[in-house]
């Protein structure tokens, strides 16, 4: 068992709460641009003294309408300012924050509010009616509904006015450092989701952790970040307070369709986004290129060689001067296009929720965006360990942040342990005991290593190891990391649990399907037809190829088979933070995994 423990650089945190940061921008900075928000194609800034008044007249408002301190209080919608807005004047009428993703079913919804015993709710009318609506009548306590788009901001701010400047502060100062100020709950990839507790502590810890840890990214001029992250995930939420108390400037992005044409528009200087993201820019672009002609198609796969081989060559200290001429000519070629698509100005991005991979990870370095990949989980307030551009090792997740520690175990379990670990699960006393060591090291349920250096790789999760029948012992992330890199496969599921050899249920990308198969003179029929068309199965068995590289014979995948149905939030078959849920889909599509083997 190889420990990793480092605690330093952070001030130990006696008083205050999360509100207390912006109430300190105000006294610092009341001009600050602390917000932008779209209006008709342009960005209208907020400053953060515009921002502190709306968020007190709300909070007032929320007083006002019998919120009581400690109250738990909602949010079901998308990422957009109202968001950010409600969860601070929450905060600052002494109550507790309950994020649902808009994705969730009405049983999921109805699930969280009764286990939170919420008794107020923020969403969308027109995208969340369908889950909102039934919970009124199967849960009394949660008695008040504020549907965005309807003024109601307004309105709640009105009827603060009675409520006094005094009267708020009181309220918004009740809350210490060891007081709840969120329930997130878990997916759910297994069962119902569990609440777990989040502090203000933990999250002021992490946010000064994270503003002290990369200056590459909050103290530059200008610096600002899209977020187009679900706010309900604790990787989104973590970097709207960092950013608000590191004097970035947000933005929001609602809908992933626009995210292109807002990126254009805002010119980030900072991402924050999982390496599906990542992935869709990369094979969109290649495919697009392969499109247009096949020379575009071979210049942009040597400027993606070129770039992967300029970033590996950081890594050894030493650029050769062709390599330097080669990358500065691919630099005005295709880089500098890429990056413009991305706003022009972003040279950061942070990456997390599952693995990013070296290939992709030198890339987007060559082109000129650094990607910090990460890890750490809801219950250890989002961040753990972290790239930094200062100790980057592409591959890994990073080093332990200051203040936090790493052991792994004799089974290969990471633990995790420091100021950042949750207080609990909500109304789940067994659970926190169980996910604890008895010297206070939470089990995260993955498999990881420790190098040398001590940078943490992760290299499956505990509960899905595969055991063949002939005893190998397979993590299946690694195969399905790989192939869900290729630009023809949108989800991978690796089977073979008791089975005699490793499998997989593959789903096609419909989005970059089209280009693949006229790049590859390959008619387009329908799907039926497609999922057994020897061209197209080439295809896939080419990209299995590749991901078995990776692993031993008897860790490959020998079989597959293309489903005709992808794997979505929307089906059930994916979580809003795009994990999949293995044994639903083990359950649902057992006759599939019965004829690999039949």
């Amino acid at each position: 068992m190889r420990e990793l423990s480092v605690v330093a650089n952070i001030p130990p945190i006696s008083s205050g709460n999360i509100t207390d940061q912006i109430e300190d921008l105000f006294v610092r900075n009341p001009n600050f641009p602390s917000v932008a928000i779209q209006s008709d194609d342009e960005w209208r800034t907020i400053t953060a003294a515009q921002f502190r008044a709306q968020v007190r007249g709300v909070a007032k408002g929320l007083i006002a309408e019998g919120l009581t301190a400690g109250d738990r209080v909602a949010i079901l919608s998308r990422t957009r300012y109202e968001w950010t807005l409600a969860d601070y004047a929450i905060w600052y009428a002494g109550c507790v924050t309950v994020p649902i993703y808009e994705t969730s079913s009405p049983e999921q919804v109805e699930w969280i509010i009764s286990d939170s015993n919420a008794v107020a709710t923020f969403f969308e009318a027109q995208r969340t009616t369908h889950a909102f609506t039934p919970i009124a009548a199967k849960v009394p306590h949660m008695t008040r509904s504020y549907i965005f788009g309807d003024n109601v901001l307004e309105e709640l701010t009105q009827k603060g006015e009675s409520v006094s400047d005094a009267e708020l502060d009181a309220r918004r100062t009740a809350a210490g450092p060891t007081d709840p100020a969120t329930l997130i709950y878990t997916s759910g990839t297994t069962g119902r989701p569990k609440g777990c507790i989040i502090t203000h502590g933990n999250l002021m810890t992490e946010v000064d952790t994270l503003v002290k840890a990369v200056p590459e990214v909050f103290d530059v001029p200008e610096a600002s970040t899209l977020i187009f992250l679900p706010l309900a995930h604790v990787f989104g939420r973590l970097i709207q307070v960092a950013m608000l108390r590191g004097e970035v400037t947000i933005g929001h992005c609602p809908n992933p369709a626009a995210l292109l044409k807002d990126l254009s528009s805002f010119k980030p200087t900072f991402l924050l986004a999982v390496p599906r993201v990542f992935e869709k820019v990369f094979n969109g672009s290649a495919a697009k290129a392969h499109e247009a002609s096949p020379v575009k198609g071979k210049i942009f796969d040597r400027a993606a060689a070129t770039a992967i081989a300029y970033s590996e060559a950081l890594d050894h200290g030493h650029v050769s001067r062709a390599l330097s001429v080669k990358h500065g000519i691919f630099d005005k070629l295709v880089y500098s296009k890429l990056r413009h698509a991305m706003g022009g100005r972003v040279t950061h991005a942070i990456s997390g929720g599952a693995a990013l991979g070296s290939r992709l990870g030198h890339f987007y370095r060559g082109i000129g965006l650094v990607i910090l990949e990460g890890y750490g989980l809801t219950e250890t307030t989002a961040g753990s360990t972290l790239n930094l551009p200062s100790a980057l090792k592409i591959g890994s997740v990073g080093r332990p942040l200051p203040g936090t520690g790493t052991r792994i175990e004799a089974d290969g379990e990471v633990l995790l342990k420091g100021p950042h670990v949750f207080a609990g699960y909500w109304n789940n006393d067994a659970a926190t005991t169980e996910a604890m060591t008895t010297d206070g090291w939470f089990r995260t349920g993955d498999i990881g290593e420790l190098d040398g250096d001590g940078y943490l790789r992760i290299t499956g999760r505990k509960k899905e190891l595969i055991v063949t029948a002939g005893g190998k012992n397979v993590a299946p992330a690694v195969l399905e990391d790989r192939l869900r890199a290729n630009p023809i496969i949108s989800q991978c599921v690796v089977v073979g649990d008791n089975k005699p050899y490793i499998g997989a249920l593959i789903t096609l990308d419909q989005d970059a399907l089209p280009q693949i198969l006229a790049a590859n003179n390959i008619e387009l029929v329908d799907m039926s037809e497609l999922l057994e068309n020897a061209d197209v199965r080439a295809l896939v068995q080419k990209a299995v190829n590749a991901a078995n590289e990776a692993v031993s014979n008897s860790e490959a995948i020998k079989k597959f088979v293309i489903l005709p149905e992808d794997l979505t939030i929307d089906n059930g078959y994916l979580t809003p933070k795009m994990s999949i849920r293995r044994h639903l889909i083990v359950q649902d599509f057992a006759a599939d995994i019965n004829s690999l083997y039949s």
